[in-house]
């Protein structure tokens, strides 16, 4: 199986065999490695807890953690800026796992050759078969091979961000106790 999702160039995947131990040791999944060019480049690392809702407290450890590990390997040969993140509600999904657990919800998918006249594809999650990812479509039920993915994610909606926000709160982030009471005042109490 391909890890193309997580990491697309040569230099992406080299910075993903760096990082990925540090992360997994923390306890969390590295979701996916982008470098960015541009004046100074930027490394975009994407992490996550295995069951969702990582906290900002958290990604600050892994950045801290992988800025040591990235400084002793130095594989980037230029200044870069490392941007450490969350998923974030309409996430990327780079892992075959991701598109089982997000059945349901609805994904843009492109892949990187031509199917049936078509790269881009738009649907209903309808778990994996397999190496394939099913997508439910006007159509019926399809079937993409995950190595002939290049990219997809989630599509903004409300019940995705019910689930977002239920994941939140499930791992601790999303504490309700943090949150004033809101204070009702009717008319009928001032006369």
């Amino acid at each position: 199986m391909s890890n193309n999702m997580i990491a697309k160039a040569a230099i992406d995947k080299r910075l993903a065999d760096i990082v990925t131990p540090t992360i997994e040791d923390m306890g969390f999944e590295l979701v996916r490695v982008r470098l960015l060019g541009g004046q100074t480049a930027t490394l975009q690392v994407m992490a996550d807890r295995p069951d969702g809702g990582i906290n900002v407290d958290e990604l600050a450890e892994i950045s801290i953690a992988i800025s040591a590990v990235l400084d002793v390997e130095d594989p980037v040969l230029d200044a870069y800026n490392l941007e450490v993140s969350s998923p974030g509600i309409d996430r990327p999904l780079t892992r075959l796992k991701d598109f089982d657990a997000f059945e349901g919800y609805e994904a843009r998918i492109e892949t990187d050759h031509l199917i049936d006249g078509q790269r881009r594809f738009k649907g209903v999650l309808a778990g994996i078969d397999g190496d394939e990812v099913l997508l439910n479509v006007p159509e019926g039920t399809i079937g993409l091979k995950f190595d002939w993915l290049s990219e997809a994610k989630l599509i903004l909606s409300d019940d995705l961000i019910k689930e977002m926000l239920r994941q939140r709160k499930n791992a601790g982030v999303l504490n309700e106790d943090n949150f004033d009471d809101i204070e009702t005042n009717s008319s009928e109490e001032e006369v």
